[in-house]
Order: C-alpha cells, then sequence, then structure tokens
C-alpha cells in the first residue's frame, strides 16, 4: 500500500457521493417535469435540480479523473448548461403565460397583469376581452335562426349551405 493510498480512496468515495447526489437531483427533476402541474411549476424542475444534479456529476468525473484536462474539459459543460437554463426557462415561463397553461391561484404576484391589461390583449391572461362593435355583428331578424357552420372537412355550397352528406 502507497502513502497516498487514503488520499485516492477517499477521494473515490466522495466522486461516488458526488455522483449519487447528482443522479438523485437528476432523477428529481426528471419526477417533477412529470408530476407538476403547470409550465411554470415544471420549469422550476427543469433548471434548479438539473443544473446541480450536473455540476456534482462533473465534480464526481473530475475527481475521479485526477487530471487537468479533463477539467478543462468539463468546464465549458457546466458554464454553458448554466448560461442556457435560465434563458430556456424564462422563455418556457413566457410561454406557459402567454398560452395560460398555468394555476393563477399559485402566483403570489402577477406582475405582467398590468401590462397586458393596458397593452388591451384579451387573448391573454389578465387582458381585457375587446368588446366588438354591435355595428358589425350579423344581423339576425327576430325568429330567425342563424346560418348553420359547414361542416370541418367539406365546402360550403354556392348558397353558403352545407351540400350534405359527402
Amino acid at each position: 500500500m502507497t502513502p497516498d493510498a487514503p488520499v485516492v480512496e477517499a477521494l473515490d468515495i466522495a466522486a461516488g457521493v458526488l455522483l449519487v447526489l447528482g443522479g438523485f437531483l437528476s432523477l428529481a427533476a426528471g419526477i417533477g417535469l412529470n408530476r407538476f402541474p403547470d409550465a411554470l411549476s415544471r420549469l422550476h424542475a427543469a433548471t434548479k435540480p438539473q443544473i446541480l444534479g450536473l455540476v456534482f456529476v462533473v465534480l464526481a468525473l473530475a475527481l475521479s479523473a485526477r487530471s487537468g484536462a479533463v477539467l478543462l474539459l468539463l468546464i465549458p459543460v457546466v458554464v454553458f448548461q448554466m448560461l442556457t437554463a435560465p434563458i430556456a426557462a424564462h422563455m418556457v415561463g413566457r410561454a406557459g403565460y402567454r398560452t395560460g397553461d398555468f394555476d393563477a391561484g399559485t402566483l403570489i404576484t402577477d406582475e405582467l397583469a398590468d401590462d397586458i391589461a393596458s397593452a388591451g390583449r384579451g387573448d391573454l391572461p389578465g387582458g381585457e376581452a375587446e368588446v366588438p362593435d354591435p355595428a358589425l355583428a350579423p344581423s339576425v331578424e327576430p325568429g330567425a335562426e342563424p346560418a348553420a357552420e359547414p361542416a370541418a372537412g367539406r365546402a360550403a355550397g354556392p348558397s353558403g349551405k352545407d351540400p350534405g352528406p359527402a
């Protein structure tokens, strides 16, 4: 047994612990993506534990390789992940908010609601729906039924009515 054997063994144990922790955090991120109800909740599971899990796995690889060249190859992996994950989470959050894929009851403050309402975007959550001009609405005689829309996939005949079964 060499004199530095206890140090090597301690580094191997530390690498193993970091690898297990990184795997556990990555598993927690995957479970969170499947279990959380809306996009704004899922983005936390997709970024926070996943990045920390990656850092632990990269540290475990660096400890087990014990090489400066390996460390120089692994540092950009972590740096690029730390740069791109917040941007991706921001874009997922914006898309989730714009499509209404979130539970408004879980928001503490909705900082975008005032901006959306002032923009008059009724198609977004928090926006005021625009009231259509009654003069532009199609007129229907009292007691008459409005014209039925043609069935999907079939064109209306020349009179504007459904031509019947195809």
